[in-house]
């Protein structure tokens, strides 16, 4: 009789089919996992700013901007090569919930995670304002809307606030008093009162207890200081005569002299083009013209610069009532200590302008 052969349980054929399947479908997943970690990787990671090479620009946030506000900032621009990718980021990120206003640096190269995580700190690159040659609030809150999101108008409101300034010992004629010439760096996003408040927080730190003191030796207020260096200021830019000018114009001040200072004649008439102060400048009705008015007029006609503000609080004991450009237009002055004596250098300076053609 025959043995049975013993019947194999499972086919082969039908094992190595599957295997292949499960293999298939394992290189499958690597391969959609590796592309999936390198999408990521490229979305987070590569470039996806269309700057220049070597040309950094700055992204500007206004106050108050939501997730969709910066996508249309960025889109006006043409800033990203990706939207979707920077929108991806910014989601994983929380960006989109954290947004911050203000001015940050881009640079050609930076990938989204470099853009988002910037944006997101809140790691705003300031801006440099440098306050100089100014003569009114006007001008001063033009400047500074110029460079930062404050708006000039609401400052120019806020420096003209007679009540609000009184309670700080100011009023909207010496407010521009309050500013020192420098330079300072700001967040772009300052507004008018945190500007202002930066102001007077500089102007307080300046006006030391030792300078209070030589003010007040010289029988000034810091504001009136203020005000005789913003004329010191005008009438020269050679620095070794500014303390003596404004001696000048303290021992006329003392004895109850008219200032008679022309940079205050050209303030009040408002023509900063003025080479030569005319007799028919002289007669303008105006605060500010110290050739009809007594003391010192009721503002500063610029900022004047720290050195004016030094000479006048260390101006030296000269017995000098009047001063006049020499007619070598160097930039220097001649001293007089009386009338006759000034007319004669008066007459010098004004022979020279003729022969320059100097109207």
């Amino acid at each position: 009789m025959a043995k049975k052969k013993p019947i194999k349980k499972g086919s082969p054929k039908g094992s190595g089919k599957m295997r292949k399947i499960i293999w298939s479908l394992l290189a499958l997943f690597l391969l959609l996992g590796g592309a999936s970690v390198f999408w990521v990787w490229q979305t987070l990671y590569r470039n996806n700013l269309n700057l220049i090479k070597g040309e950094p620009s700055f992204l500007y946030i206004p106050t108050g901007t939501q997730f969709d506000g910066v996508l249309n900032i960025m889109r006006e621009r043409r800033l990203l090569i990706s939207e979707a990718g920077f929108v991806w980021t910014a989601k994983q990120k929380r960006y989109d919930h954290l947004v911050k206003p203000g001015r940050y640096r881009m640079r050609p190269g930076m990938s989204n995670a470099e853009l988002v995580n910037i944006l997101r700190a809140g790691l705003q690159e300031p801006v440099r304002l440098t306050l100089v040659n100014l003569h009114s609030p006007k001008v001063l809150a033009q400047k500074v809307g110029q460079f930062l999101e404050a708006d000039s108008t609401a400052l120019l409101k806020l420096m003209q606030n007679d009540h609000a300034l009184a309670e700080i010992g100011f009023n909207s004629d010496n407010v521009l008093s309050v500013v020192l010439p420098n330079t300072y760096e700001f967040y772009w996003n300052t507004d008018a009162r945190q500007f202002f408040a930066r102001m007077l927080k500089e102007y307080k730190t300046f006006w030391t207890s030792e300078r209070k003191a030589k003010a007040q030796k010289q029988k000034l207020s810091p504001v009136e200081v203020s005000i005789l260096a913003s004329i010191v200021e005008r009438e020269t830019q050679y620095k070794p005569e500014r303390p003596t000018i404004a001696r000048v114009y303290m021992n006329r001040l003392k004895k109850g002299m008219r200032l008679q200072a022309d940079p205050t004649v050209v303030f009040a008439v408002g023509d900063f083009s003025i080479n030569r102060v005319r007799s028919k400048h002289l007669e303008v009705e105006s605060p500010y013209n110290t050739y009809k008015i007594e003391g010192l007029p009721p503002g500063p006609i610029c900022l004047p610069s720290i050195n004016s503000i030094e000479a006048v609080l260390d101006a030296p004991s000269v017995p000098y009532l009047f001063f006049c450009a020499k007619e070598d237009f160097s930039g220097t002055h001649r001293f007089a200590v009386t009338e006759l004596e000034h007319l004669a250098n008066a007459r010098k300076f004004q022979r020279a302008m003729n022969a320059r053609g100097i109207r």
